[in-house]
C-alpha cells in the first residue's frame, strides 16, 4: 500500500497523473485484476485508475429479487440466516457490478452481545426492549471483555467467510460495517427511531452537569464492543469497514465533540491498532455541519452526506483526506442523462477520476428506486475518465 504521508502532490498534479493521455493504456487483463481491490486502495488513500463505486443500501428493497425475501421473512431471520444473508448481499453485485459487496446486516446486530435485545418490526423499524436510563442499567450489561462473537453471533463468520470467497471469485472487495457508538447508544436509550432524541439528550446533559456518568460509561462500553466487533468482521474476511454515525444529525457540533467523537475515535482506534492496513471509512449522516471536527477521527476516509457540495467538503477536510460520497439518492428517480451528469459532477468536484474519492450516494438507495437507474449510475462511474479525456 502507498503510505498516505507519501501522497503530497496537489490536486492538479493528482488529476494529471490519473488522466495522463501520454501513458500507454493498460491491458484489459490488468484492468480486471485491479478491480479486485480498487475500492480498498481508494479507501486507503491511494490514487486509483478510476473512481470506484458502491452504494449504501445497495442490498435493498428497490430490487424485486430482494423483495422476494423481505416480503416473506422478518428482518432478523434474513440477516442472521447465512444462506439468506449471503444471497441478499450478492444480488446487487450480480446485477450491477459495484466495486464492493457489503454484508447484508444491521448496525444493531451486535447489541445482544451486551444483553441489549431488539427486534425489527415491519412498518415501525427497530424496537429495543432493554432499558438504559441510569448508571445501574449500564452496569447490568455484560462485560464487554467477555464477549465472544463466534458464540453470540455465530452466523457472522459463516456469512463473511462465504462472501469473502464470493468476492474473490467475482474479482471485487468485501465491505464490513458497524454502527458508531453514539448512534447505537441513542437507539438503545430511545428504544426506537426518534425525532428529537430527548431521553438521550437529557442523559447527555446530566452527564455534562456531573449528575450521572451513565452516558459516557455507556458510550465507552459500546465503543469497545464495536471496535472489537469490527475486528471480528475483518478476521472473518472483511477488507474495509464503514462506521455509520446514522444519527449524527441529532448532535450539535459541541455535542459531537463532547460525546459522539471521542467514542467513535475509540472504536476506530481499536480497529486500526489491530488491523492498521484495513481502511476504515467514517460516515456521519447529517454531520456535514461539523465536517471540520472530523479531520482527526483516526479513520482512512470520510464519507459525507448529500447536503454538502463535495467540492466544499473537500476544502473543509483538506486535500489530503480521502472522501466518499455523495450523490443525492433522489437523483436515481431522474432520467438517465440526469443520473450520468450527477455522477460526472460529483467525480469532478471531488478532484477528478481516481483522486482518492469513492463514489457513493449521500444516503442509502431509497425504496422504489428504479432498478435500471442503479445500473446507469454504476456504469457511468466506471466509464468516466474525466473532463479532459
Amino acid at each position: 500500500s502507498t503510505p498516505r504521508a507519501g501522497i503530497t502532490r496537489g490536486v492538479a498534479g493528482l488529476r494529471s497523473t490519473v488522466a495522463d493521455e501520454t501513458s500507454p493504456a493498460p491491458a484489459a487483463a490488468s484492468d480486471a485484476a485491479s478491480d479486485r481491490d480498487i475500492l480498498v486502495r481508494s479507501a486507503r488513500g491511494e490514487i486509483t485508475e478510476r473512481t470506484p463505486v458502491w452504494l449504501m443500501r445497495q442490498a435493498g428493497r428497490y430490487m424485486s429479487a430482494f423483495r422476494q425475501y423481505s416480503d416473506k421473512y422478518p428482518f432478523r431471520e434474513r440477516s442472521e440466516t447465512p444462506s439468506m444473508a449471503i444471497e441478499l448481499s450478492l444480488q446487487c453485485h450480480r446485477a450491477y457490478g459495484m466495486d464492493g459487496i457489503i454484508m447484508f446486516s444491521d448496525i444493531l446486530t451486535p447489541l445482544p452481545t451486551l444483553g441489549i435485545e431488539f427486534d425489527v418490526v415491519k412498518g415501525i423499524g427497530p424496537v429495543i426492549s432493554t432499558e438504559i436510563t441510569n448508571e445501574e442499567d449500564v452496569a447490568k450489561l455484560r462485560n464487554v471483555e467477555d464477549v465472544d462473537f463466534d458464540e453470540t453471533l455465530p452466523f457472522i463468520r459463516e456469512i463473511l467467510g462465504s462472501l469473502s470467497k464470493e468476492a474473490e471469485e467475482a474479482n471485487t472487495s468485501l465491505i464490513g460495517f458497524v454502527g458508531s457508538p453514539f448512534t447505537l447508544a441513542a437507539y438503545t436509550i430511545e428504544g426506537k427511531s426518534s425525532k428529537h432524541c430527548l431521553d438521550t439528550k437529557k442523559m447527555m446533559m446530566a452527564d455534562d452537569a456531573g449528575e450521572s456518568k451513565a452516558m459516557t460509561t455507556f458510550l465507552d462500553k459500546i465503543a469497545t464492543m464495536i471496535g472489537n466487533y469490527a475486528c471480528h468482521q475483518i478476521d472473518c474476511g472483511a477488507q474495509v469497514i464503514q462506521v455509520f454515525e446514522s444519527w449524527a444529525h441529532q448532535l450539535s457540533p459541541a455535542q459531537f465533540e463532547q460525546f459522539g467523537k471521542p467514542a467513535a475515535k475509540k472504536a476506530i482506534a481499536i480497529i486500526k491498532e489491530k488491523h492498521p492496513d484495513v481502511p476504515v471509512i467514517y460516515f456521519a449522516n447529517g454531520g456535514s455541519a461539523y465536517l471540520e471536527l472530523q479531520r482527526d477521527m483516526g479513520c482512512d476516509m470520510i464519507a459525507v452526506d448529500w447536503s454538502v457540495d463535495i467540492g466544499e467538503a473537500r476544502k473543509i477536510l483538506g486535500p489530503e483526506i480521502p472522501i466518499s460520497g455523495n450523490i443525492d439518492p433522489t437523483i436515481l428517480f431522474g432520467t438517465k442523462e440526469q443520473i450520468e451528469k450527477a455522477v460526472r459532477d460529483c467525480i469532478d468536484k471531488a478532484g477528478g477520476p481516481g483522486n482518492r474519492h469513492l463514489l457513493n450516494l449521500g444516503h442509502g438507495v431509497m425504496q422504489g428506486t428504479p432498478e435500471e437507474a442503479v445500473g446507469w449510475l454504476v456504469d457511468e462511474c466506471k466509464r468516466y475518465k474525466g473532463k479532459d479525456a
